[in-house]
Parts: C-alpha cells; sequence; structure tokens
C-alpha cells in the first residue's frame, strides 16, 4: 500500500467550535473558555486581604470590594476570605476558612501597606500556589488619609517570602487598579492550575526505550523534586492489562462504537483491528484508573516500536490520539519527560495537544503563502507517527499503517501488524511548543517557543505540519541542540508561553530558554558571525 501525500488545506479563524466525537466537548479560544477535558485540574482560587495594624483596616476592605467586582465582572472565579489579615492570630483564623472552603491556590492583596509576617505565614501554612498583589492610589484627594503604600509593602512582603523561601508568583507590574488586579487574578488561576496539575501527576510508563534510542532517557530524580510520582513497568505488563481487558466486551463494544464515527467503518478492511484497538483503548483507561493511587492526574509514556506491533498485533497511535482528546497525553517512546510536558502545556491551554518530533526542514520549492512572521531558515516540519487528536488535524484524516514501521517489520507483505496510526494535517493556527527536561545531572531546564502552524500542504505521511516560529533557526541550533534536548516536543494550539513561563518559576525551574532577537546573541553564538 503506497501512502498518498495529503492534499488538503484548512483554514482557522480565531475562534474555533468544534464538536470532538470523542468526549464532545466545544474548543473555543482557549484564553476565553475552557473544554470539559477529564484530567485537569480545577483551580478553586481565594483572594484574602492583608492590612498593616498603623493603616486603616476598612481601607483594604473597601479597595479589596472592588476586586471582588472587577473579578465578577470579567467572570474570573474566586473565593473572598472574609477574614482579613492584621495579625498571625488573624492568619490562622483565616488558614480555616481557606480549607473548610477547600481553596487550592491564594491571591494575597495588599489594601494597604500589609503586615508582612502574618501574610507569609499564611501562604507558609496554606501551601499552595500563591501570587501577591497590591492596590494603586486611588486619587490625589485621599494622599493623606486614604495613601495605603502598598508599594512599599510589596518589597517587606516579597523579602520575606525570600527568608521563608517561599516562591510566590509576582506580577510584572503587581500594583495596580482591581481591573488590572482581576486581570492578574485571572492570569495566575491559568498559572495555578499548570502548578497544582504537575504536583499532583503521576507518570505511568510502559517499556524501555526502543534499542539505540537513548534520546528521551532521563534521570526521574527532578520529577520527584517536582513532586511527579513515577510508576515504570515493563512491556510485559501492559501485554497483560490488554490481554486481562478482552473480558469487557461491552466496554470494547461502545469504545468500537466511538472509534467507528470518528474515522468511519471503511477505516477498517480487517474488522479485527477495529477490536484490538478497542480492547486497547479500555486497557489504557483501565490502567490510568487504577493506578493513579495518591495522585489525582496521571499521563503515560509507552513503548510503542518495534516489539509492541508483533506482540499486540497493531501500531497504538490512534488511541494514543484518542486519550491525548480525552485528556490523558500519551506520549510515544517511553518519553515520560515528554508526557509530564504534555500534561503541563494541557494545563496551560485547556485543549487537548500532542507530542511531536522536531523533525524535517521544509523544501524551499514547497510554497506557503503566509509565514506570520518567521524566515523560511526559521521553518520546519513537526511529525510523528499519528498520535494527534482528530480534533487538531485538517478535515480528512486517515487510519492508515505506520510507514517506517512497515519497513522495518512487515517490508515485503501487504500491512498488518503495522496498522493503527492516524495520517493528517495539523490544523493551522496559533501553537506553542514546550519542553521540561532532566539533564543527566539532574538539572532541570525547559524552553518555549511561540509561533504557528502554518496553512501550507506538507506532502508528507503521518501527522505532520509545517510552523514557522519566528528566530527559531538560531534558537534550534543554541538552545535545543546546544543545551542536548531530545527530538520529541509537546505541542498546544495556542500561545502559552506566558502561563507556562510563570509555573515554571513557581515550580522553580530557573532555566527557561526562549527565542531571542537577532541583536540578543546566544551565550554560545559566535560574535563573528557564521
Amino acid at each position: 500500500m503506497l501512502h498518498d501525500a495529503q492534499s488538503h488545506v484548512c483554514v482557522l479563524s480565531r475562534l474555533v467550535v468544534v464538536v470532538c466525537p470523542v468526549c464532545l466537548f466545544l474548543i473555543k479560544d482557549p484564553t476565553i473558555t475552557s473544554t470539559s477535558m477529564r484530567n485537569i485540574p480545577e483551580v478553586k482560587l481565594a483572594l484574602v486581604g492583608v492590612s498593616r495594624n498603623c493603616f486603616p483596616a476598612e481601607l483594604t476592605r473597601v479597595r479589596m470590594d472592588r476586586v471582588v467586582k472587577a473579578c465578577k465582572k470579567n467572570r474570573v472565579e474566586i473565593i473572598a476570605c472574609e477574614t482579613m489579615i492584621e495579625t498571625e492570630r488573624d492568619a490562622v483564623k483565616a488558614l480555616a476558612e481557606l480549607r473548610a472552603k477547600k481553596a487550592n491556590a491564594l491571591a494575597i492583596y495588599l489594601g494597604n501597606f500589609g503586615p508582612e509576617g502574618p501574610l507569609t505565614i499564611l501562604a507558609r501554612e496554606f501551601g499552595g500556589p500563591f501570587m501577591l498583589c497590591a492596590a494603586a492610589e486611588d486619587s490625589t484627594q485621599q494622599l493623606i488619609d486614604g495613601r495605603g503604600d502598598a508599594y512599599c509593602g510589596m518589597l517587606n512582603a516579597s523579602l520575606n517570602c525570600g527568608l521563608r523561601r517561599l516562591r510566590p508568583h509576582i506580577p510584572e507590574m503587581p500594583i495596580g487598579s482591581p481591573e488590572l488586579v482581576a486581570e492578574m487574578i485571572a492570569h495566575f488561576t491559568r498559572v495555578a492550575r499548570v502548578v497544582i496539575g504537575v504536583r499532583g501527576l503521576k507518570a505511568i510508563s510502559f517499556g524501555p526505550r526502543p534499542e539505540d534510542f537513548f534520546a528521551c532517557n532521563a534521570p526521574i530524580q527532578p520529577l520527584y523534586d517536582l513532586g511527579v510520582e513515577v510508576m515504570e513497568n515493563s512491556e510485559l505488563d501492559l501485554l497483560q492489562l490488554y490481554q486481562a481487558a478482552a473480558s469487557k466486551k461491552k466496554r470494547i463494544a461502545a469504545t468500537a462504537t466511538e472509534i467507528t464515527r470518528e474515522v468511519g467503518a471503511a477505516s477498517f478492511k480487517n474488522p479485527a483491528k477495529l477490536q484490538q484497538l478497542a480492547q486497547f483503548e479500555v486497557a489504557l483507561i483501565d490502567a490510568f484508573e487504577k493506578n493513579l493511587g495518591s495522585r489525582a492526574f496521571g499521563v503515560f509514556a509507552n513503548k510503542c516500536w518495534p516489539a509492541f506491533e508483533r506482540s499486540f498485533g497493531f501500531v497504538p497511535c490512534y488511541i494514543n490520539s484518542r486519550l491525548a482528546t480525552k485528556g490523558i497525553p500519551v506520549a510515544c517512546e517511553s518519553d515520560i519527560y515528554g508526557a509530564v510536558s504534555e500534561f503541563m502545556a494541557q494545563c496551560a491551554s485547556l485543549t487537548p495537544v500532542t507530542l511531536l518530533d522536531i523533525n524535517n526542514t521544509v523544501p524551499n520549492d514547497l510554497e506557503i503563502p503566509d509565514l506570520k512572521g518567521a524566515m523560511r531558515a526559521d521553518l520546519f516540519m513537526g511529525f510523528h507517527c499519528g498520535n494527534t487528536p482528530t480534533c487538531n488535524l485538517c478535515p480528512g484524516c486517515n487510519l492508515k499503517h505506520q510507514l517506517i514501521m512497515h519497513r522495518l517489520l512487515e517490508p515485503d507483505k501487504e500491512p498488518d501488524i503495522t496498522w493503527g496510526t492516524l495520517e493528517g494535517t495539523l490544523k493551522p493556527g496559533a501553537t506553542t511548543i514546550f519542553r521540561l527536561q532532566g539533564t543527566s545531572d539532574n538539572h532541570l531546564q525547559a524552553y518555549i517557543a511561540e509561533g504557528h502552524i502554518l496553512d501550507a500542504n506538507p506532502y508528507s505521511f503521518g501527522s505532520i505540519g509545517v510552523f514557522g516560529i519566528p528566530n527559531f533557526a538560531r534558537f534550534y541550533r543554541h538552545a535545543l541542540i546546544g543545551k542536548c534536548y531530545p527530538h520529541h516536543t509537546a505541542v498546544a494550539w495556542a500561545h502559552t508561553g506566558r502561563v507556562l513561563f510563570d509555573a515554571l518559576h513557581l515550580l522553580g525551574v530557573a532555566d527557561v530558554a526562549t527565542p531571542r532577537q537577532a541583536s540578543d546573541r546566544y551565550p554560545s553564538e559566535n560574535p563573528f558571525g557564521t
């Protein structure tokens, strides 16, 4: 069987509404609304006001009331803490209130100078992600009895966080009007979602890396340092789970119906393949639900070749894509850091994500009407066998065999055990590529780059598309190659760099690479030019 070059091209508007046949949710601009995917933290953010006892407490109360109204107007969900903190005793009372209301993120608002000790005691005992923000002065008519000095108080609050070794989120401009503070809180909600997710995550892996393919091996100590739990299993464990799932006939039939609705009955010349894929999905869902244990969220990092095909009789790519659509990323090739990166990108974007190879250059004769600010040298193709959700592919995607695996495993026969991958062109639009990585010496590093998946025909196979990221050529050389990143990258269909950057800071990841302008050299870049 020959693979036809993909010929369809699609155009995205800013607002996209997709009815996903797997879990039936609506995707809109992720800066406006979220999806109903499972496996994503629910953020319950509390706002607590603080006041230094030599300032009028009423000043904080009035200013906080305005922030609450601004949040309500902008549909920013918060829990307004009734206890205002002036003393350490107030901090204890506020903590009890926050726990009773099940808050898991905290915005501490300095309506005036604020009590640096009690507010940081609250943050320490609260334990979840927290931010500091403060009130700007209102009017020249109120600079005697109505002056709050929160601009000064933020300095002392941050210093005291340092003394207690606390890591707050502090906005770039942390002092503002009620409307600006509401915007800060809305952004922090997105940041907190990533942090809460990582700290409650379990990465479940099956199998080692394929032979002579060490690119995604990495130490797990840094993941434990972040709070991620890791559960490593063998391929035999996965095979036994798959075999045990054969008895779940009703669930297999229901899953097979979903699959047929998504990709069509014509995709299965051999009906047995449909049953095999459905059984594999049931097995993975069972493994997910039974193994979370103390964690609230989970991802998979599974070996997918070459022994997999001979043992299971199919490739797992398409089922991996379906789990990603449901909010459970499955990284290829036992890439644990890739799976964690996907989960973080999912929490930041609130949309299904994928894991792709930063794969190949773009031929000069490939016509691309709009490079979206990138240069031809910045372009690359992102590719993987077929693990990308259908909602992230242009119309016309198809279930096929995996060409590379077919070459390796059954080159002289019709595809059989290499069947089960999803081919299609990546849907064009805004994108963020992202990776969190543990280095060989247990150092955590990450990169973030924003750009666009371009409206272009890639003329190739697999789940594939053309990426245009401004200033990527130098970034590829001096960040990705220069810092020894592997070839896998998490891909979100949204610009989420701001959220991911702030979340990494809260998680203590200081080494974060981003593309630099031409006038800003990388430390390893030759100052004398190419």
